[in-house]
């Protein structure tokens, strides 16, 4: 039986192999009929002599991963082992997809085609619409689009609104003030700032305004100019509140609105403000809706699943 021996160079052992070795369970799972072998800085690998060198060519692309941008996550080797061997590297690993460096070496990237399409529509288009379920990156997406246009001074601040549907938009009886009455709602748009930006310039620009965050209540009677606007959640909206968010869209601004359908909070028979823009505004020029899906989702693998199975659920046994 063919056996090859690879060399494990440029990169920690900790991040090729994950934690408890969950790493490389993900890439054998790729190659079920190999058997591999982990010898401290090396691989044995044997079985079928094509096999062996499309792992080869894997791990090799794993390496050059790391050694180019200094991090690793289980994402990125999922999308190598997904890649066809004689594709395009640069391609392939979403190098021509960069939007924004972050924190520590990250590179914040779209990982999948829906994700690319809501980076090309928000190039050309002043107001995108992002709707998918839980785990698509739509929001993170978002954040990097606004990141780098700040960066760019292509704008001037980066606003991010959420409607505070579990307080009724009603935040005065909350403890704190309005920061701190906002976190809990808009903990998912902080996560995705912290990693990328540095915290000490997060901090300056929410201190001085240039990143501010406002309940969605707290935007009526504005016009946002020179600004990178993203309203979170939007299925949460009623159709007053979109139509009142969307026409506070001043001059050179951009605006995202991102949304999962299939979570609406609203009070029991209230129409989604998001549902109904998307019907009414999918044939406008300058408006771009993007659709993502499970093939989008990027989170741990079993978020995938769990969505297949949520979208058709098993059928329950009839009893005798």
């Amino acid at each position: 039986m063919p056996e090859k021996d690879i060399f494990i160079e440029d990169i920690p052992l900790i991040e090729l192999y994950g934690i408890n070795d969950s790493r490389m369970q993900i890439i054998k799972e790729y190659f079920p009929g190999l058997k591999i072998v982990a010898r401290g800085d090396s691989l044995r690998i044997s079985g079928a002599k094509e096999s062996i060198e499309s792992f080869s060519k894997k791990i090799i692309r794993i390496m050059e991963h790391y050694r180019k941008y200094g991090v690793l996550n289980d994402a990125d080797v999922e999308r190598i082992m997904q890649a066809s061997d004689n594709a395009d590297p640069a391609k392939e690993t979403g190098e021509n997809n960069i939007i924004v460096y972050g924190n520590n070496g990250l590179v914040v990237k779209a990982r999948t085609v829906n994700q690319q399409k809501m980076v090309e529509a928000s190039m050309k288009n002043d107001l995108v619409f992002a709707v998918g379920p839980a785990g698509t990156g739509k929001t993170y997406t978002a954040v990097a689009l606004a990141v780098r246009a700040l960066k760019n001074k292509e704008v001037r601040k980066i606003i991010l609104t959420r409607p505070a549907v579990e307080a009724g938009e009603s935040l005065g009886f909350l403890p704190g003030d309005l920061k701190e009455k906002l976190d809990p709602y808009l903990q998912p748009l902080y996560d995705a700032l912290y990693d990328m930006l540095p915290p000490e310039k997060l901090e300056t620009y929410l201190e001085n305004k240039i990143i501010e965050v406002a309940p969605l209540a707290f935007m009526r009677g504005r016009t946002l100019n020179n600004a990178f606007v993203i309203l979170d959640e939007g299925q949460n909206t009623t159709e007053n509140q979109m139509k009142m968010f969307l026409t506070r869209m001043g001059a050179s601004a951009k605006f995202i609105v991102t949304g999962d359908t299939t979570q609406t909070d609203l009070p029991f028979k209230q129409p989604s403000g998001l549902i109904h823009a998307i019907e009414i505004f999918k044939n406008v020029p300058g408006i771009e809706i993007i659709f993502l899906d499970a093939s989008d989702v990027v989170r741990h693998k079993l978020v995938r699943k769990i969505l297949s199975i949520y979208a058709d659920p098993p059928k329950k046994k009839k009893t005798p």
